[in-house]
């Protein structure tokens, strides 16, 4: 099989950008602050911690020096929003694994508080332009924004967690399929997507933009990567620890089709990169890297170990083992990260509590239809 350099490798210089969005009800912050330390302050369920999730604190932590991450406990989010799919300790752990993340605050109340601010010694509070409310209908960041200790970023168009708990319950790949009319079973002003499109400068954004130093020790690692999880995070924190630089090839929606089945992926292939390039251990993405792990790739990356976990491999589709290679010149390594989640197992935890999620999507929806009208009539008046 011959190696053919993938249409995209992640190699990009990135800078500090200034938000897609900011806005604030206390203005910008004046030139003496930007030259102190500014702690930010975000918080939420994280719940299925996905790229949109992570583009949030990308965005926040343009606001200023160091980003605080306060997460909802598994009771808090029940209480609010219904059941979480993740648990608190796999929620916990995936937001401290992006990147931008510099603090996490565990059990963070659901109405973001001013005493809470004051006590991780936080300058202010930033969220999306959505709405997020408790189960009584309440804006949980009203004390925040009375106090102008609160301000904006844009949320990721085309991805939410309601949107992927939905793509389960479907179990259908039309979430590959560029047709808004496939997303019915979400009606959100906020949530609500039809297609979400890659952009040059979303991965320049998310990419780390540096390149291996003289003498680094590459490691290689292929594979879906889909609903990014802590399974996932566990293997990359392993297969990292084998070398200097860790460069991660993520296969097209075809091949992950054909080796994990007729419903997989539930993300594509660009929503798939942007979810591991978020993530803290990872220093390059090739996006729709060949199958087989041939000696030209290893070459080209001047890659010295390859890595892949515990989970079967398929055959490629002439027969061959596609760590043959690198299994000939010594240079493959099998991984035990000790973590046996899968992402058939969260479908599964879909598929079991079904009712209740459905229930959840369509609570939300209405929760936000309601606001909306009422956002509408304010406005009207």
């Amino acid at each position: 099989m011959n190696f053919q350099l993938p249409n995209y490798s992640i190699k990009m210089a990135t800078k500090r950008n200034e938000p897609e969005l900011c806005t604030s009800t206390s203005g910008d912050v004046s030139p003496q602050k930007k030259m102190k330390d500014i702690r930010v302050w975000m918080d939420g369920c994280f719940d299925m911690v996905h790229f949109g999730h992570a583009n949030a604190l990308r965005q926040g932590k343009e606001f200023g020096t160091q980003l605080i991450v306060g997460i909802h406990s598994d009771a808090e989010v029940t209480k609010h929003k219904g059941p979480p799919v993740y648990s608190e300790e796999e929620r916990y752990k995936m937001v401290r694994a992006i990147k931008w993340v510099d603090e996490v605050v565990e059990d963070a109340p659901y109405v973001t508080a001013i005493e809470t601010l004051d006590q991780n010694n936080c300058d202010f509070c930033v969220h999306g332009d959505d709405i997020t409310t408790t189960a009584d209908g309440q804006d949980t960041y009203h004390m925040v924004k009375k106090a102008n200790r609160y301000k904006e970023c844009k949320r990721t168009a085309g991805v939410s967690t309601t949107d992927l708990v939905g793509r389960m319950l479907l179990v259908t790949k039309t979430h590959h399929q560029r047709d808004a009319r496939i997303f019915h079973f979400v009606h959100s002003p906020w949530t609500g997507v039809s297609q979400f499109l890659t952009t040059t400068k979303k991965i320049i954004q998310f990419s780390e933009g540096r390149e291996p130093k003289p003498g680094d020790k590459i490691v290689y690692v292929a594979g879906a990567f889909d609903l990014f999880h802590v399974g996932h995070l566990d293997f990359l924190e392993k297969a990292a620890e084998f070398g200097d630089f860790l460069i991660v090839g993520i296969h097209t929606d075809p091949v992950v089709n054909r080796y994990k089945g007729a419903n997989y992926p539930i993300m594509n292939m660009h929503e798939r990169t942007l979810s591991v390039l978020a993530c803290r251990y990872v220093s390059e993405v090739v996006i729709g890297a060949p199958y087989s792990v041939t000696a030209e790739l290893m070459e080209h990356f001047k890659v010295d170990v390859v890595c892949h976990g515990m989970t079967p491999v398929m055959r490629d589709v002439d027969g061959s083992d596609p760590y043959a290679e690198p299994k000939r010149t010594g240079k493959f390594k099998a991984i035990d990260s000790k973590n046996d989640l899968t992402t058939q197992i969260i479908l599964e935890r879909i598929i079991k509590h079904r009712l209740e999620y459905e229930a959840r999507n369509k609570k939300k929806e209405e929760k936000e239809m309601r606001i909306l009208e009422e956002l509408k009539a304010q406005k009207t008046n």
